[in-house]
């Protein structure tokens, strides 16, 4: 007497391997602009802006954002990420406007946070 519900069954064994293929760029999101807010301790909070395409200077960037929304920021280098400018205070709405005001297509620009 044999059980059916036994057998041993792999439901991928017919899509032949990898179901992504060759294509490594699936949910990459090196496409993206990212904007990003942290929480610090207490209200405080910073906003981070990644995934700028290497066409723009970010240190200049970085002098607009801050005379333009009078709040401190710094540029960081990081391994994964490259580079990545930091903002005090909630300034992702202002950011998202001022790059789509500058030439950026809104469709790029990922607002991310609460």
């Amino acid at each position: 007497m044999s059980v059916q519900n036994l057998n041993s069954y792999d439901p991928f064994a017919d899509e032949g391997g990898d179901p992504l293929g060759d294509n490594a760029d699936v949910g990459s999101t090196s496409d993206y602009i990212h904007i990003r807010i942290q929480q610090r301790n207490g209200r405080k909070t910073l906003t981070t802006l990644q995934g700028l395409p290497k066409q723009y200077d970010s240190k200049k960037l970085l002098k607009a954002f801050k005379k333009e929304f009078a709040c401190n920021g710094t540029l960081v280098d990081d391994e994964k990420m490259g580079q990545v400018i930091q903002l005090q205070g909630d300034q992702r709405a202002k950011i998202s406007s001022f790059l789509i005001e500058n030439g950026l297509e809104k469709s790029t620009i990922k607002v991310h946070g609460f």
